[in-house]
């Protein structure tokens, strides 16, 4: 017992602890300290960037401009996020120090840095095409529904994957200023990819999301996670390919996606739900998996 309550996934160390003591609490609300959700949230836009961009120059400028956007509005998920779920979190072990639920940051304290936020990804927004300001500004739709997700169905981690995977839409349109069919099979892609990733993340809480009612797909399929997780990588697969395909990417794409593929292959055979810290390795292995595939997409249209 005295293992579980040590376990927390919060980062204190690290470059945070060498920010102002004034500014840690806020670096941690925004999950500063883990920046793999940034990653995670950035890597379906450099999929769509790789796959429409019209040349180099475009490609790193929006690779730019998504980066920095994936930083800011993945920070100020957590705070909506952290908003919503403060009384929850003083509930779950791993969640109970996180600043709102701790008490280091008061609700009016985050909403006003929730605005700050905002305001950056704005003028990041700005910057795009309108096309794709109009497609950012929807997004914010399913921002503010995945809190609810949790508390009303059994799949919010399909939630987190519209939501995450919202940057498949918007990079190929702030490339190419319009809608393909190619854009919106790597959408669907990217939604399986989450779906996936997420539930080996949401066994990390699932005892405690069971005592406080929260639902995910980790608590529903339980010991029959590693079949549905196979079943959300394959089709994660199929339609990069179906992507691939599509857009005339040619044979080494299809070869390089083979790496991306064996690390996706080996979260299945090497999960273990009852290992919460094993658990958190396999979902950070996701961002080689996202850089990997990117690649994948360059490599096909070289």
């Amino acid at each position: 017992m005295q293992g579980k309550q040590a376990y927390t996934d919060i980062r204190t160390g690290g470059w945070v602890s060498n920010l102002p003591p004034a500014w840690r609490p806020y670096a941690l609300l925004m999950r500063a300290d883990r920046p793999i959700g940034s990653w995670l949230l950035f890597l379906p836009g450099l999929w769509g960037i790789a796959l429409q961009a019209t040349g180099w120059l475009q490609g790193i400028w929006l690779i730019l401009l998504f980066f920095v956007g994936a930083v800011v509005m993945r920070g100020a998920g957590c705070v909506v996020n952290d908003l919503w779920d403060r009384d929850i979190d003083r509930l779950v072990e791993r969640t109970r120090g996180r600043p709102l639920a701790s008490g280091a940051v008061s609700p009016r304290q985050a909403v006003a840095f929730l605005a700050l936020l905002c305001t950056i990804g704005l003028l990041v927004l700005l910057q795009l095409n309108w096309t794709a300001i109009w497609l950012g500004v929807l997004s914010l739709l399913p921002v503010l529904l995945y809190p609810l997700a949790k508390r009303v169905t059994d799949y919010p981690q399909l939630m987190l994957g519209f939501t995450f995977g919202w940057a498949a839409l918007m990079g190929p349109v702030a490339a190419s200023g319009g809608f393909s069919l190619a854009m919106l099979v790597l959408y669907v892609a990217t939604i399986f990819w989450i779906l996936g990733y997420d539930t080996i993340y949401a066994h990390q809480d699932r005892e405690d999301d069971a005592m406080v009612g929260i639902r995910s797909t980790a608590l529903k399929f339980g010991a029959r996670t590693r079949p549905f997780l196979a079943g959300c990588y394959a089709m994660t697969l199929a339609l990069l390919a179906l992507t691939g395909w599509i857009s005339g990417l040619n044979s080494w794409f299809y070869i390089a996606l083979a790496m991306p593929a064996a690390l996706l292959i080996y979260q299945v055979v090497d999960l273990d739900i009852y290992n919460p810290g094993h658990c958190l390795t396999l979902f950070k292995l996701n961002r080689e998996v996202g850089l990997l595939a990117g690649l994948a997409i360059v490599i096909g249209r070289m």
